[in-house]
This record gives structure tokens, sequence and C-alpha cells, in this order.
């Protein structure tokens, strides 16, 4: 019996979907939309990490005060009751979606050895 990945890929995203962690995700991040001050400040945060990451996968150098700017801006919205909620929840998310991973490249690693 074939196998169609896409099928199944699509049946995992359904799932994933429907999962009281992904909606409480994507009630918590309307929550923090709803609210235009909590949005601004999530949204600045979130150009902030964007562009540090950029940096970094174009081998620039992070510099001291782009460095405390980030830890200024994470303490700050860290004290947001609405964004702290939707990153704790997006790392429970980020947290499942890496434990599926795992079990996805399962075949893989068994085939090559841990590398």
């Amino acid at each position: 019996m074939a196998v169609n990945l896409h099928d199944a890929a699509n049946e995992l995203e359904k799932a994933i979907r429907q999962s009281d962690e992904y909606k409480q995700l994507q009630q918590l991040y309307n929550d923090v939309n709803a609210d235009p001050a909590a949005k601004s400040m999530f949204d600045n945060f979130r150009q902030l990490q964007m562009n540090l990451q950029q940096k970094q996968m174009m081998g620039s150098e992070i510099s001291e005060q782009e460095i405390q700017q980030a830890q200024a801006t994470v303490a700050l919205v860290q004290q947001n009751e609405k964004i702290s909620r939707l990153m704790q929840a997006e790392q429970r998310m980020s947290m499942i979606i890496g434990e599926l991973n795992q079990i996805i490249m399962k075949p893989l690693e068994e085939l090559y050895g841990n590398l």
C-alpha cells in the first residue's frame, strides 16, 4: 500500500489547527491584536527580532547596543500580561513542533544513524 506523504502532512496540519494548544495561541494572538498598545509593542518586538535574525544569517556582527536594546525590549514586552501569555503559548507550540519534527525525522536518523 503506497503512502502519500503530502496527505499525511495535510492531516497533521489539520490536527495542529484543531489542537487546544493552537486554539489557545490563536486566542492569545487575537487578544494582543485587539489591544492597540499591546499590538504596537508586540509588532516592534517582532521587527527587532527579525532584524537581529537577519543580521545573524548574513553573518553580520550584532553590536552591544543592539543586544542591550533587544534585552530592554524583551523586558518591556514581558511586563505586558497579554504579550507575556502569548509568548508562553508560542514557546509551548514551538516545543510541540520540535517534538513533531523529531518524530518525522526518526526514519532518516535510524537510516543514517545519529550524526
